[in-house]
């Protein structure tokens, strides 16, 4: 390899041969400085670059962590409300449920059904198989499954008083009903029984006759009630009785309240036991303020006096 020189004079011309170790140490010169900036440059920009990086990363990282953390505070505060209201829900069903024995107990009380027929302070038997059974640890049940566990069972306890309730009412209504069909008690409020019945001396002329009815003396305008439920079938004067209320009961029984001052239960009516029929007399045959009573079963005259003495039960 030959370099020429050339001087500014034209006249002076150099030219100088290169060996081969030359050459080399030429080319090693000419090449790597180019080589050594570029690579200086590269270095420079990806340091650069990859600052850019990390630090995007970083920031990322952080706003995960805060999303994260917003998630996780949001889902405590939920979980919180949840067991806020459940507990909430499980203090109602609790006060429910002793409201429910409470009514229970009286009911069976007033009813005097049998000891152990409706029993309101123990829990009731419940069982059955369990198709979707699974054997786990208690380790793997959380505090949401034990609190759907316990209202599960609060309400079976619920149902099972309701279902008592239901059919104590029933049976406490039946008992109403036909507690109010029985012909029993007294036809007065206040008052005393002045005449039984059967052969007595008739009070006007002196001599035997049958008294079909009892007498209960009292004060003017007392009050006359129904000793059983049904319908007014008879509501004004009548021959020998006065102003009279007479009573369709059930079962073949019909009661008179003769002698009245004033009939109060009119033709066709449907009166209770205990409501007020009349007010105390002296109209018709009669001596003086007082209510005649009779009891007829079947079409004939019974004494009155076993079922004035019955007890409503």
């Amino acid at each position: 390899m030959k370099i020429i020189l050339i001087s500014s004079r034209a006249e002076k011309v150099r030219t100088l041969s290169l060996n081969s170790w030359a050459k080399g140490l030429l080319s090693v010169v000419l090449l790597g400085i180019p080589v050594a900036a570029g690579t200086m440059l590269g270095v420079k920009i990806a340091d650069g670059r990859w600052e850019l990086l990390f630090d995007n990363s970083i920031s990322e990282m952080q706003h995960q962590i805060v999303v994260q953390q917003e998630e996780v505070d949001a889902g405590r505060d939920q979980l919180a409300g949840s067991l806020s209201a459940m507990t909430v829900k499980l203090a109602q069903m609790r006060s429910r449920l002793v409201r429910l024995d409470a009514l229970g107990e009286q009911l069976t009380q007033i009813a005097s059904l049998e000891d152990g027929e409706f029993d309101f302070s123990v829990n009731p038997g419940l069982g059955g198989p369990d198709t979707n059974l699974v054997t786990e640890t208690a380790s793997t049940i959380d505090i949401q499954e034990e609190l759907a566990t316990l209202f599960a069972r609060l309400d079976s306890n619920i149902d099972s008083r309701e279902s008592q309730l239901q059919v104590l009412q029933s049976m406490l209504s039946d008992n109403r009903i036909k507690n109010e069909r029985r012909v029993a008690g007294r036809p007065i409020v206040k008052g005393w029984m002045s005449s039984e019945y059967g052969m007595r001396t008739d009070p006007f002329h002196g001599k035997k006759r049958w008294h079909a009815g009892v007498d209960f003396a009292g004060r003017q305008g007392a009050d006359v009630i129904a000793v059983a439920s049904g319908v007014v079938t008879w509501s004004g004067e009548r021959s020998g009785y006065g102003q009279m209320v007479e009573i369709n009961h059930s079962d073949g029984f019909v009661t008179r309240y003769a002698h009245n001052e004033k009939n109060i239960a009119r033709l066709g009516a449907i009166v209770k036991k205990g409501e007020l029929i009349a007010s105390m007399g002296s109209s018709g045959r009669s001596t003086g303020p007082h209510v005649h009573f009779e009891v007829y079963k079947n079409g004939r005259t019974v004494d009155p006096a076993s079922y004035i003495k019955r007890t409503s039960r």
